[in-house]
């Protein structure tokens, strides 16, 4: 009989066919009925597993065995039916082996899809983001969903997951991952699993906000992302000016649902109340989520922002003269807008420091006010033990992400270079998705010359964010300082042409064009650039004009290099003169125009006002362009000994033995002995900390 008729007369394939039909039938009843129960997402892959494994055990049953009368026995023509039996039950075991033991990447859970703005891109680096154990008492409020019917109310569901996760963070028993990270991802992200091993935590706080007509509904749940069960969950329904007895309520009831201390101090700092204005309340939160958008770089229009912002602050503020909370943050904005040139006024810096001082008189104890008054003393006057002081009482009462970024960038400024980067490591501990901090870890490795590393640390933020303007050109940046031109091309390549808000990836661009000798690229790179360009080593901005007079000098045309220099002149002189970064450009612009005394002049006044022994991140930046500027006029001896200083010491951002090979800034000096001494002297610098 041939095998065809033999398998129709033991009914194989009917019972084959049956046998589909039952499991597909199955399978779809637990798909649905599984998440019903809230079983865990491996319950329905067994499932599954085994309605797939019994396919075959049903065949073999089938040729193995008859239905008679009698019962089921086996078939009469069946060859060894007990090794037909344990060959089955072999190959079960094996799968079930193979499924636990030989398919992780299998059973790992799938990344999130990216369905929503506020949805991360999964990388290949993600698995590698948390390398500690995750602590029970760590946790991530994601964004909260706006279910007002008005979407411009989202500012207000925003606000109410920053004042929920600012009083988690206060408690000291607790890990709170930062906003900075935690707004990248959905409302209900579809793996949870997935989102807390980005975060490195070991539960997430979802939430969504309904307002309307004064009252508000809030619906919170607290999930142990490891297995999807619900620790805790609630639903607030309460007028307007109740809203921060609900933010009060939720930090305690998730500090007890995941067993974390809480001190007396802290239990008063989460009962404490910023104001009982409402107006006032829903005024600030305008201004935070202007404020969120200008320090994520996404507002449109940053000075404008600034403008709007400070404006709904000193509304809550007329609305509320004691709410403290809105002069603090204020002052944040009013002095990160002077530090960034935004609004570089002498009226911004003074006007900050009155608010923070406002805020402290109202309230001494409240962290945001230290901290704003911090970054007064840092920003705006350059006082870093007194910010450091500042950041230190802040810290003890907000230890979040931020806190300990701003004190990383003090000590960075100080020179304690390695105590910054251990800092910042710590910051990103708390804040693991913010791309910005694994660019600040490579760019203080910069200046310790450990190029390799500082690669390495840009990589990773790139990982997170590939379109990171900032990452990219850090990174470029270490690859030109390290001599490797074709790799800081390729990295720079990689930035779209038509996106430089700040200019920082076309000043790169200029400045690589130039070390190779191409005077019409270094003009290319700049032709669509904004007017001033940013240059995030050192955060000076120079105006476009200068750069172009330089390119053109570089290619012999006097006169439009003359025009270009004139042009650049009366921009600057329109500054405060008073400034470092000014006086530096107002240098440049002397020297291209022949006016060396001028140039000689102005580049010492901006290593004056900001010297080694006050800034060495400024002061390095500044030294090294006053000694460009002198090898420039003819000032030999002090450019080398402006170089000597600069090689013996961490300002690798600006100097390195490759920079002054291949920077023509320093060709009058390419044949002097002592030049050519000191490159052989320190030939090895770039390489100590790399292959």
């Amino acid at each position: 009989m041939s095998l065809f008729a033999e398998l129709t007369r033991r009914k194989v394939f009917k019972v084959g066919g049956a046998y589909l039909v039952v499991a597909w039938l199955a399978v779809q009843a637990a798909s649905i009925g599984f998440p019903a129960f809230d079983a865990p997402p491996w319950a329905l892959r067994i499932f599954i597993l085994v309605a797939l494994l019994g396919f075959p055990i049903a065949l073999v049953f089938a040729w193995a065995f008859e239905i008679t009368p009698n019962g089921v026995r086996p078939e009469s023509g069946a060859r060894s039916t007990r090794a037909i039996l344990l060959i089955a039950a072999v190959l079960t075991l094996l799968a079930f082996v193979w499924y636990f033991k030989g398919q992780p990447s299998y059973r790992a859970e799938t990344p999130p899809r990216n369905t929503s703005a506020n949805t991360t891109k999964p990388s290949s680096t993600d698995a590698a983001v948390v390398a500690v154990p995750i602590s029970n008492k760590s946790i991530a409020v994601l964004p909260f969903e706006n279910l007002s019917e008005e979407k411009a109310n989202a500012y207000f569901a925003t606000g109410m997951q920053d004042e929920i996760l600012t009083r988690l963070a206060g408690i000291h028993d607790l890990k709170v991952i930062s906003r900075t990270s935690t707004e990248q991802y959905a409302s209900h992200p579809p793996n949870l699993k997935i989102v807390a091993e980005q975060l490195g935590v070991a539960t997430l706080l979802e939430g969504s906000v309904q307002r309307a007509d004064g009252k508000v509904r809030i619906n919170l749940q607290l999930i142990d992302a490891r297995n999807d069960s619900h620790l805790w969950a609630q639903n607030y329904d309460r007028d307007l000016k109740d809203v921060f007895a609900v933010q009060s309520d939720v930090a305690e009831k998730v500090a007890e649902a995941l067993k974390a201390q809480l001190l007396p101090e802290e239990s008063a700092r989460i009962a404490n109340v910023p104001t009982q204005n409402p107006e006032a309340y829903d005024l600030f939160l305008r201004a935070e989520y202007l404020n969120n958008q200008i320090d994520a770089a996404t507002a449109k229009d940053p000075a404008d922002s600034v403008r709007k912002a400070a404006d709904l602050y000193a509304s809550a503020i007329v609305a509320d003269p004691d709410f403290a909370l809105a002069y603090a943050r204020l002052s944040y904005l009013q002095a990160e807008a002077y530090f960034t040139g935004k609004d570089p006024s002498p009226q911004a810096i003074n006007a900050a420091q009155d608010a923070a001082t406002h805020a402290l008189a109202l309230q001494p104890n409240l962290p945001q006010a230290h901290l704003a008054m911090g970054y007064v003393h840092y920003w705006g006057h350059l006082d870093y033990a007194a910010a450091l002081a500042e950041f230190a009482i802040a810290r003890a009462g907000l230890p979040d992400a931020n806190v300990i970024a701003a004190m990383a960038y003090v000590h960075r400024r100080q020179g304690k270079l390695l105590q910054a980067v251990s800092e910042f490591e710590q910051a990103a501990a708390l804040d693991p998705r913010n791309t910005k901090l694994p660019g600040d870890v490579g760019s203080t490795l910069m200046e310790l010359r450990r190029y390799a590393e500082a690669v390495a640390a840009c990589d990773r933020a790139l990982a997170l964010a590939p379109d990171s303007i900032d990452a990219q050109v850090y990174r470029a940046t270490a690859l030109r300082m390290r001599g490797d031109l074709e790799g800081t091309s390729r990295s720079l390549a990689s930035i779209p042409a038509n996106y430089d808000p700040q200019g920082s990836a076309s000043l790169a661009r200029f400045d690589l064009a130039l070390v190779m000798r191409q005077p019409d690229a270094a003009l290319a790179a700049i032709a669509k650039a904004p007017t001033w360009l940013l240059d995030n080593k050192s955060n000076v901005l120079i105006p476009a004009m200068l750069l172009r007079g330089q390119a053109l000098a570089r290619k012999g045309e006097t006169g439009p290099a003359r025009a270009a220099f004139l042009a650049a002149q009366k921009v600057l002189q329109g500054s405060p003169r008073e400034q470092p970064g000014i006086q530096s450009n107002l240098a440049d612009v002397y020297a291209g125009l022949g006016q060396t005394d001028a140039a000689l002049a102005a580049a010492r006044r901006a290593a004056d006002l900001l010297p080694l022994s006050r800034d060495m991140v400024g002061g390095v930046f500044y030294l090294t362009r006053l000694a460009k500027i002198e090898a420039q006029v003819g000032e030999t001896e002090s450019a080398l000994n402006h170089i000597e200083q600069l090689l013996a010491i961490p300002a690798g951002r600006e100097v390195s033995t490759a920079s002054l090979r291949t920077d023509p800034a320093w060709d009058p000096l390419r044949k002097d002995a002592r030049f050519q001494k000191l490159l052989e002297e320190h030939a090895n610098d770039d390489k100590a900390a790399h292959p």
